[in-house]
């Protein structure tokens, strides 16, 4: 029987999943004084989510990292400790608790345990420089920081200072410091440690939780302050959006089950800590990390651990489909392959869809809004390609014109949000706070549209961001750095189009007269100073002054079709 689609509208399909009583029921919430729509049925805080998933499923595995396996009571024993020994060492309400380290099963457990403590914790992109890393623990105040040797060394490298007032914990690596395994042990003897409970501390949905850093346009990172309440308002959105799907085509609801997800994404992004690992971690499925991507060790761990979901940017998806050695593999039990943070072609859902036989999920979110503002799924994107999917149930998008009043259903304007996911501002930035949230709705500097049912599609960014493989890239970020240079005039950095990446960084540059210095002599000095992935996969000379319109502004497309074209060289 050939069914009609869609079986239900999505108000309608809404209507039915949020009833009350039901698992995603809504009801309202006063945040930061204004009334917000919220999930019903969702934990306090942190800690009491870590209590009842231990309840519920510790016994099952919840970590996975090469021949290293760790229970949820395994990983709670070992939160509990740590946590412990927070708050023995003084570590207080709002205190900052910096992690800085790779993938690895530890990190669940500090973010755990700095919000058991009533702290805050705050991820850094283990990608970053030494400088970069100083900045952002000077930046936040932090306490506390627990790292890896890697980062450590970076750190220690370029700010030996920032050491001298931290209290440092490494993991993984003997250092004049304390040692991580001294409080906790290793991951394999987690479930050896004392069942004890975690700190009673009072904690409430809107109390501090994290500082995620995302670049500014002044090209220093801005940390995004959320709090407990914003951190879980994404637990249901992963759920809701296949359960929406499903009663789209006519089936019935089903409750999730636990099942296995290959964590791909740094934890230091919300992506990966607020829309994969907390989805799984609520569900009790079991989250296998990698030490880094690499097609072939993924298949592998996909046919070795039964992975369900894998995803996470365009990018990854595209290098499953295009592996040569794919057929070599049992894929099978690929169910969900998520994505987003960068443009995805029209036909990658497709191919999913027939290559993989898993369902294709796209969404948009960003640093501010912690995770998942709208989820595609299914049928609703292979319809909807160009769409991001309309907003969950508890967010409202609105479409705005330079002036802040909305525009007709259709038309482009700048892409607002409100919603309990949205963070309570910038950490120490009272000025950003209020040019980006401070009427209740986040500006989100991307331009989109929205159809008569909620449809959201972006169409592109009024800031001047490049997103490679999704990681942010700010173009003034990259200048800054050129223009550091004794030898550079002029600069600028537009974004490249890539098939698998979406976006690579590119720069031009004017060269201050009398001086010789060649484009890898440039590369190298940015290399110096940043991560790298914000260096320019191509630098040309220009001959002159960089293209300027009337107001002496660059004009970046002119830069674009320049460097598209190879000419403008000196």
């Amino acid at each position: 029987m050939t069914r009609t689609w869609p079986a239900l509208s999505i108000k309608e399909a809404e209507a039915v999943l949020c009833r009350p009583g039901s698992r995603f029921e809504i009801e309202t919430a006063v945040i930061n004084g204004r009334e917000q729509r919220v999930w019903a049925r969702l934990p306090a805080n942190l800690a009491d989510l870590a209590n009842e998933v231990r309840a519920r499923h510790g016994g099952r595995e919840f970590l996975v990292f090469d021949e290293e396996r760790v229970t949820y009571d395994g990983w709670y024993r070992a939160v509990a400790a740590l946590a412990d020994h927070f708050v023995r060492s003084g570590v207080g309400a709002g205190d900052r608790v910096a992690i800085a380290m790779r993938n690895l099963p530890e990190w669940p457990v500090i973010l755990f345990a700095a919000a058991a403590a009533g702290a805050i914790a705050v991820p850094l992109n283990a990608w970053w420089t030494g400088e970069e890393l100083g900045y952002a623990l000077d930046q936040s105040g932090a306490r506390f920081l627990v790292c890896d040797v890697e980062r450590l060394e970076r750190i220690s490298n370029r700010r030996p200072d920032i050491t001298d007032r931290l209290t440092v914990i490494v993991a993984r690596s003997a250092s004049d410091h304390p040692s991580l395994e001294s409080i906790i042990g290793v991951p394999s003897g987690y479930g050896d440690l004392p069942n004890r409970p975690l700190p009673a501390i009072a904690i409430a949905p809107d109390d501090p939780a994290t500082i995620f850093y995302t670049s500014g346009t002044t090209g220093r990172p801005k940390g995004a302050l959320g709090t407990h309440r914003n951190l879980l308002a994404g637990l249901r959105a992963a759920d809701f959006i296949a359960q929406r799907g499903a009663l789209r085509r006519g089936e019935p609801a089903a409750e999730p089950q636990p099942s296995a997800t290959l964590l791909t994404i740094p934890l230091f992004h919300v992506t990966g800590c607020a829309s994969l690992l907390m989805s799984a971690f609520a569900s009790g499925g079991k989250v296998v990390m990698m030490h880094k991507w690499e097609p072939v060790e993924a298949m592998r761990l996909i046919e070795r651990e039964r992975i369900a979901t894998t995803g996470g940017v365009p990018t990854i998806a595209w290098q499953l489909l295009d592996h040569p050695a794919r057929g070599d593999y049992d894929l099978t039990s690929l169910e969900y392959v998520p994505y987003g943070g960068a443009p995805a072609a029209p036909d990658l859902p497709v191919l999913i869809q027939r290559e993989l036989k898993a369902v294709p999920y796209n969404g948009w979110g960003m640093t501010e809004t912690s995770g998942t503002v709208t989820g595609h799924a299914a049928e609703d994107y292979l319809r909807r390609p160009e769409s991001c999917g309309p907003p969950l149930p508890v967010a409202d998008l609105r479409i705005t014109d330079e002036a802040g009043q909305d525009v007709p259903v259709g038309e482009i304007g700048e892409l607002r949000v409100r919603g309990p996911q949205v963070v309570q501002g910038y950490w120490r930035d009272p000025e950003a706070t209020a040019a980006t949230f401070g009427d209740g709705w986040l500006r989100t500097g991307d331009l989109a549209r929205l159809d008569e049912e909620g449809f959201c599609v972006i169409v592109g960014r009024s800031k001047d961001v490049i997103i490679r493989g999704g990681e942010n890239i700010y173009a003034v970020e990259v200048e800054n750095a050129l223009f550091s240079h004794p030898a550079v005039t002029d600069a600028a950095v537009v974004a490249l189009p890539h098939d698998r990446l979406g976006e690579e960084p590119g720069a031009m540059v004017q060269i201050v007269d009398g001086h010789d210095v060649e484009p890898q002599e440039l590369i190298l000095w940015l290399r110096e100073r940043l991560a790298g992935y914000k260096i320019p996969v191509l630098l040309r000379f220009h001959d002159g002054p960089l293209p300027r319109n009337a107001n002496g502004k660059i004009m970046k497309n002119e830069v674009r079709r320049l460097l598209l074209q190879g000419v403008a060289v000196a």
